[in-house]
């Protein structure tokens, strides 16, 4: 699967004095959003872990549009952009009735345990379910 789409309520805890969600936590639902993309491609980050691969943040940018306030339903788009060999890369879209909020993109890299750049999973540089 190469995007998904999940639901996001905007949480008290997660704004700041002016009702408004604090621009940290949209990386924080970029991350949910390519969590649930790879969960639904039949694996979650832990089983990913386990098997050796390890996907670090490389990149990340925000560009923030609208503001999204206490108790808003967001809706966030996930999309795979590009893979090689050993990158992901990603673009977000998050939405608030129609509205673009903010967009973004990120790089992931895998790597191994030892930090040294590895293949990603064939499943994951061909967009399949995993087997």
């Amino acid at each position: 699967m190469t995007s998904g789409e999940i639901t996001i309520r905007v949480r008290y805890a997660e704004t700041d004095r002016m009702g408004l969600l604090h621009h940290g936590n949209y990386l924080i639902y970029f991350e949910q959003g390519r969590t649930e993309l790879l969960r639904s491609c039949g694996l979650s980050y832990k089983d990913l872990e386990d098997q050796g691969y390890l996907l670090v943040l490389t990149k990340i940018e925000v560009k923030y549009r609208w503001p999204a306030h206490y108790d808003d339903v967001l809706t966030l788009k996930t999309i795979v952009t590009r893979t090689t060999a050993v990158r992901i890369d990603h673009r977000y879209e998050l939405y608030c009735e129609g509205r673009l909020l903010a967009e973004g993109a990120s790089t992931l890299a895998c790597v191994d345990r030892n930090g040294r750049p590895q293949a990603l999973p064939d499943f994951l540089r061909e967009g399949q379910q995993q087997p």
